[in-house]
C-alpha cells in the first residue's frame, strides 16, 4: 500500500498510523535510516539481518507474488532494447491504469 506524507520544516516525517500499527513500530521504536539511490529506507534495528544487509533476503516466491504484466506480451529483443526512460513510460502508465 502506498501513501503519502510530508518532510516538516524541522525535517521531521510522519508514518501513518495504519502503517505503523502494520509494522508494529510503537513510539520509541529505533530505526536505522538507509540511503540508497535518490531514496531513504527506514529498518528497525530489532529486525537486522546484519549491518551489511539492511534489506531481508528476497526469494523466487517474493518475485512470483510481485505485480503481475497485463499488457501485450513483448520479445526479449523488444524488451532489451528498452532505454530506462522507456521502462519508466511504461509502468508508469501501468500503475497509472491500475488506479484508474
Amino acid at each position: 500500500m502506498n501513501t503519502q506524507t510530508k518532510v516538516s520544516a524541522k525535517g521531521q516525517v510522519v508514518i501513518p498510523k495504519d502503517v505503523r500499527d502494520r509494522l508494529n513500530w510503537a513510539e520509541g521504536t529505533r530505526l536505522d535510516v538507509v540511503e540508497s539511490a535518490g531514496s531513504v529506507t527506514l529498518v528497525p534495528l530489532k529486525s537486522r539481518l546484519r549491518p551489511s544487509m539492511p534489506f531481508p533476503r528476497t526469494t523466487i516466491e517474493d518475485i512470483m507474488a510481485g505485480p503481475k504484466w497485463e499488457g501485450t506480451p513483448k520479445s526479449v529483443e523488444e524488451i532489451s532494447g528498452l532505454s530506462i526512460d522507456d521502462l519508466r513510460r511504461i509502468f508508469d502508465a501501468q500503475d497509472r491504469d491500475e488506479s484508474d
